[in-house]
């Protein structure tokens, strides 16, 4: 290992810095991508409530299930 003053280019320092920066911008990532997801919620509700959009249909469960992978009965 290169010791810090022979030309390595990065100190032991501007790497703690540099985690902690990436760090940081992770928890922000992560705060935007839960704000994304409430937001397309909301935009949802309201083309729902408009009429734009519709509730996804879900089929009652009337299939029987089976043990066996279809194509092996």
């Amino acid at each position: 290992m290169a010791s810090e003053g022979s030309g390595s280019g990065i100190g032991t320092s501007e790497i703690v810095a540099l985690r902690q920066e990436i760090r940081e911008l992770r928890e922000e990532q992560k705060a935007m991508a839960e704000a994304i997801n409430q937001l397309v919620a909301t935009f949802r509700m309201i083309a729902t409530h408009l009429g734009i959009a519709a509730e996804p249909y879900v089929r009652a469960e009337t299939r029987q299930r089976r043990d066996e992978p279809p194509g092996f009965a």
